[in-house]
């Protein structure tokens, strides 16, 4: 079979289809799924499956969604899942989201027609200068778009239809898990590990076309809980200590230049609050702590502590408790143990006609937590950009290399076996 495979444009279908349902998770609810309205694209997906012919595909009550597609070789071939998040970023509107396409785009910015202060702006997304004559897909700037992560959903679904309808590909069994609460980090809180069966996995949940990434930030978070001194704001003098004034000193004293979200990239960590809340008598700040090593992390853990004994010396009768705790770890620490997965999904890049680019995220996936818990999962590019944001935009053409990539690493798998 040739190396290139020709896809319909059944993909941007399934994607404007999915983003027109809300699945925006919710960080302050303590069920999972975090929001009831998660499942009702899970109950689509699932129709949709079964559809194609996969008669397992399931949504359990915690709002995840399996399925597979059996095997179509006698070889002994190692299972693989494919997993993408149905839930959408808390940290902007994902409700009645308007898309647009600008088709056959010939650079220059891009408008957003439903807010005339939102604009896509070449010289603020340098990926648009790889995009000429694509098909981009955008919100109106009202909402975000859902592309982080409903572009990796509609790129498996178009793939697994594609592998079911041409059965004379040889490829393994695969395994499609689609996840709720990626975005407030529980996204495999309720996975069923026994019950997906898998050995290896790709997350497809990635930005540029080509890329593959293979290393995340390890990551912690902090809370720190002051205890104040409460008195009479009219005979105070001497004797309140402010608990909300604390918290803000603390935050003061962070690092301006360097150990910020908004003076690092590459490989350089940083502390970032996140959260403070409280009263004149007690007070809390969270924040996250993030970087690619565990000595980074010890560093920033010091720093912060350091930080924290400073402040509370100006402040002797308040008490202060920091608690830091582990979410998820680099999981190149493992991957590095499998160097098949990463080859063979390069390989799949370049088959798909791109130029393969290995690379870390300023982050984590799913695949973080998946990678530690058993199921080795490096992360595959999706196309979604700017995501986050009411500016989030994604190309017909990257989902559909996304897709094409999906079928030659299945087909892949098979052939190394």
């Amino acid at each position: 079979m040739s190396s290139r495979i020709n896809f319909t444009h059944t993909v941007t279908e399934r994607f404007l289809r999915y983003v027109a349902i809300d699945t925006q998770s919710d960080p302050n609810s303590a069920s999972c799924p975090s929001t009831e309205k998660q499942k009702h694209l899970g109950a689509l997906l699932v129709q949709e499956l079964r559809d194609i012919g996969l008669a397992d595909a399931e949504l359990d009550v915690h709002g995840y969604v399996y399925a597979t597609i059996p095997a179509t070789t006698d070889k002994r071939v190692p299972v693989v899942c494919f997993c993408s998040h149905m839930d959408t970023s808390p940290d902007c509107s994902g409700a009645g989201v308007k898309p647009q396409i600008v088709s056959n785009y010939q650079g220059g910015d891009i408008a957003l027609p439903g807010d005339p202060a939102q604009v896509i702006r070449a010289a603020e997304h340098p990926a648009l200068a790889d995009q000429i004559g694509h098909d981009i897909i955008t919100t109106d700037g009202t909402t975000l778009l859902g592309a982080d992560n409903k572009a990796g959903i509609a790129e498996i679904m178009d793939a697994a239809a594609f592998l079911v309808g041409h059965p004379q590909i040889e490829h393994g069994t695969i395994k499609i898990l689609f996840t709720p609460d990626e975005e407030i980090g529980r996204g495999v809180d309720k996975v069923d590990l026994q019950k997906l069966g898998a050995e290896f996995a790709y997350t497809i949940d990635g930005e540029t076309a080509g890329h593959l990434e293979d290393e995340t930030f390890s990551a912690d978070s902090a809370l720190i809980t002051i205890a104040g001194v409460s008195a009479h704001p009219g005979f105070a003098k001497g004797k309140m200590e402010h608990a909300i004034k604390i918290a803000a000193a603390i935050v003061e004293r962070l690092p301006k230049g360097t150990c910020s979200p908004e003076t690092t990239e590459g490989r350089d960590g940083f502390l970032h609050p996140i959260g403070i809340s409280g009263a004149l008598e007690q007070a809390t700040l969270a924040l996250i702590v993030r970087d690619f090593t565990e000595a980074g992390l010890q560093d920033k853990a010091a720093l912060l502590q350091r930080i924290v004994g400073e402040v509370m010396r100006d402040y002797p009768r308040s008490t202060v408790k920091l608690d830091i705790k582990p979410q998820y770890r680099n999981m190149k620490q493992v991957i590095d143990r499998h160097p098949q997965i990463v080859d063979f999904a390069l390989e799949a890049i370049r088959r798909a006609g791109l130029e393969p680019v290995r690379s870390s995220i300023r982050g984590g996936t799913d695949g973080s937590r998946l990678s530690f818990m058993g199921l080795p999962c490096p992360n595959i590019f999706a196309g979604e950009h700017a995501f986050h944001s009411r500016l989030e935009w994604v190309s017909r053409q990257d989902m559909e290399k996304a897709a094409e990539t999906i079928v030659h690493l299945a087909m892949i798998w098979a052939e190394r076996a």
